[in-house]
This record gives structure tokens, sequence and C-alpha cells, in this order.
């Protein structure tokens, strides 16, 4: 598969449906049965799905007779598209947006009923609507909102962070194993659960693979029991170092955000939109000039902090082209242009440091641990009851504590993932691809 068919939304086509007006009918119920030609109206999406077609022409008095509503609302559904086709003598088109590597299937499948598929110019200033490929991190993006068909599919870049971000804030072994295995109840159906629910499984064991990583190099298994060595950091006795690791983590998510974001700001609108954009070139070079003098700050490095502070004027004087363009110009146009620039920095200060909830959750899910497993080993201590008491703690204790991170770390990292990574990635929304589906009766019962 190219490289651009991994990154970008799947691939659409405009074309047109012809064929004689006799074949009218059946080639409609070809293309309704066949479910991925996009007509334009979004009414298809919000339809009745309690629809059937039947693959002849049925007698309708007979329908309403026997109460088949499914029947009737097909052949409603079938009446309005076959309304709104183009009709020239003795035939008939209608245009409409295909997946490109789907468009064979139909061609064939409509070649035997005298159709005809063909492919038309893309209309001028119109983008096709967006698909994105089913995956485990799909609904995370759909979530926030519709990919533009030119933008970058963050699907993966989106999962990745959610479940690196959360495995921070969750950091425990053993609350990441039960994640796991939650994961594995799911895919194995053992939960009787709804197949829209059963489908994020793979999300929920890449937090809980996220977390149980954390966990370890945290020396966390269901609290600091000592199973497991300390590996990288204790977060309740090295708070600080927590705290510098999540800020610098949440810089690489920016960067990689930003990335992201200048390639979408060059494929809507060109070099310019790129270029200027304070979430494109601009944006981008304030962000590193920042950086640069933070880093030449903290080293002492007084050619770093040259460096910076170049990048970062030039970031700014090219955000301010790009605002004041905007502005419509004037004195009204100056003065907003300087409060955004403003806003600007101070935005960008705010996202990096709005990262250290990283490390403060971590250490708030730490701190329950260990006050749970303190709790549990003073009541070891004091007898058969005691002991007994102590296993209830513990597993009461590990219950809450696991169920409140659970949602505070989920809710966070989503959060996060909004606010900070997306709001740069996505400057404008795309239309999502709404096929034309109406099954056939044979379809159905099958």
């Amino acid at each position: 598969m190219p490289l651009t068919d991994m990154v970008f939304p799947v691939r659409m086509e405009r074309i047109a449906v012809a064929a004689p007006l006799a074949a009218l009918r059946p080639v409609l119920v070809a293309v309704a049965e066949f479910g991925g030609v996009d007509f334009d109206d979004d009414a298809d999406a919000h339809a009745d799905q309690r629809r059937a077609l039947s693959p002849g022409e049925p007698d309708l008095e007979e329908l309403h007779r026997a109460g088949r509503t499914d029947l009737l609302a097909g052949e409603e559904e079938l009446r309005r598209r076959a309304d709104a086709v183009v009709r020239r003598g003795a035939v008939f088109a209608t245009a409409g947006w295909c997946p490109a590597d789907r468009c064979p299937q139909l061609r064939q499948r409509l070649a035997g009923l005298g159709g005809a598929v063909v492919r038309l110019a893309r209309p001028r200033g119109i983008d096709p609507p967006s698909l994105l490929r089913e995956a485990a991190f799909t609904p995370l993006v759909r979530t926030y909102g519709t990919v533009a068909y030119p933008d970058v599919d963050p699907s993966l870049f989106a999962g990745v962070a959610y479940v690196v971000m959360f495995g921070m804030m969750f950091g425990d072994a053993g609350h990441g194993l039960l994640l796991l295995a939650g994961a594995l109840a799911l895919r194995t159906g053992w939960w009787r659960l709804p197949a829209r629910l059963r489908r994020v499984w793979p999300f929920i064991a890449g937090a809980g693979l996220a977390s149980a990583l954390f966990g370890a190099l945290y020396g966390e298994f269901f609290g600091p029991t000592g199973v497991l060595p300390v590996l990288w950091i204790a977060p309740m006795e090295q708070p600080l170092r927590l705290l510098i690791w999540a800020v610098g983590l949440g810089a690489v998510l920016l960067s990689l955000a930003y990335v992201m974001a200048i390639v979408n700001r060059w494929r809507e609108g060109g070099m310019r939109t790129a270029l200027y954009a304070s979430s494109g070139i601009a944006g981008s070079s304030v962000f590193l000039g920042l950086g640069l003098l933070a880093g030449g700050a903290h080293l002492g490095a007084g050619l770093l902090l040259v460096i910076g502070a170049c990048t970062a004027g030039i970031g700014l004087v090219l955000a301010a082209i790009g605002l004041f363009a905007g502005s419509g110009g004037g004195a009204a146009g100056v003065l907003q242009t300087a409060v955004q620039l403003f806003d600007l920095v101070i935005r960008l200060g705010a996202n990096l440091v709005s990262f250290a909830r990283l490390a403060a959750f971590g250490l708030t899910h730490a701190a329950l641990g260990l006050l749970v497993w303190q709790a549990t080993a003073a009541l070891w201590t004091g007898g058969v009851v005691a002991a007994i008491a102590a296993v209830l703690v513990f597993v009461v204790g590990n219950a809450v504590a696991f169920s409140l991170e659970a949602l505070v770390a989920g809710v966070q990292a989503l959060r996060l993932e909004f606010y900070e990574l997306f709001s740069r990635m996505f400057e404008i929304e795309g239309r999502p691809f709404r096929p034309w589906r109406v099954p056939t009766l044979e379809e159905r019962s099958s």
C-alpha cells in the first residue's frame, strides 16, 4: 500500500452512474446494495435503518396488506433517489463520490445490468467526503470531529499519544494487567456487550500495556508492594524528575502535532497558508524558539539564546503577517493582531505546562497506592482478624483506586489530546462519507 494511502483519508473518486432508463430500478437497487456511493445527501445517514428492497418490482398494494413497512420504506427511498437522477432521452445519470479502490467492484456489478461508472473531474473548490480506514484508534478522532479530506489522518498518532499519556498517569503494573484482562474478555466475547463496545478492545489493551510498562518503570504493582524494583522513577520520591519528563513528553507531542499541522495547512491552502498560519510554520517557529530560549537559559549557552530569540522573532513576524491579513487591516486590525500574538505566546506556554498533569495524576495514583499499602501492612501484623481486614483493605482500596484513577486518567488524557494536540491539527472540518445503503431481502436473510 502506498504511503499516502496510509497517511491520508481514503482516496475518493467523483463518479457518475449512467444507464438506460429501462434499467433504472435494477441499477439503483444494485448501487443501494453495494453501499459505497455518497450522493451528497446527508438525509441517507439519518434515514430509518429498517429498510429493505425487493430485487424485482414489488406490488405496493400487496406490501401494504402484508404490513411490510421495511419494504415500503425501501421503495420510498428508491423512488426519492430515482427522482433525483438526471434524465436525457433514454438514459439517466446520477453523480456521487466513491472510494477509488471500490470503483472497479461497482463497475463490474453494474456492467451486467447495462449500467456504467464514469469518472468525473473533481468540482473546483469542493473537497470529497472523508472516510478514515477502520483502526483501533479511529473512534478517538471521530469523537473530536471529521478530518478534512486533504488532511493527515491522525488516528495512529492520536492512539499512541493517548495510551502513553494514560500509562504515565495510571502507572501500575497490577492495574495495567487488569486492563489487559478486561480487553481480552472483550475480545473473546466473555462480556456480553454490544458489538460497537467490543470493538474498542485494542484501545483498552493498549492503555493496559502502557500502564503495565510505566508501572514496571515506577516499581508499582498494586502500589509500592516491593514486588517490582524501581527501574526509572519512584514517583513519590522523585516528583520533580517525573514533572520534568512529563513536560518533556508534552514538548515532543506538541512538536509532532505541529509537523502534522504544517502538512495540513499546506494541503489545505498551499505554501502561504502553511507559512503564515499560527498552527503552521509561524506558530511552530515561535514554539521552537521559546524552547531554545528555555534551553539556553538553563544551560547558560549564549549562542542558543541568540538562535532561540531569532527563531521566535521570525515566527512572530510571520504570524503577525498572517493574522493582520485575516483581520481586515486598519487600526482595528493592528490591535487585533497584537492581541492575538500575545495570546499565541501565552497559549504556547500554557499548552506545554498543561502536560504537567501527567506527573500530577501519576503522583496521585502512586499516593493512593502507597496509602492502601501502608494501611494493609499496618493491619497485617495484628492477628488473624486484622489480617482478614488487611486483605479487605487491600482489595477494596485497590478497586477504588483503580476505578477512580482509570476514569481520571482517561478523561485527562482525552483532554490533552483534544485541546493541546487536535486543536493544532484541525483548522477546518470535513464532511463524513455517508454512502447510500439499502440492503435487499436476499442480502438481509443471508
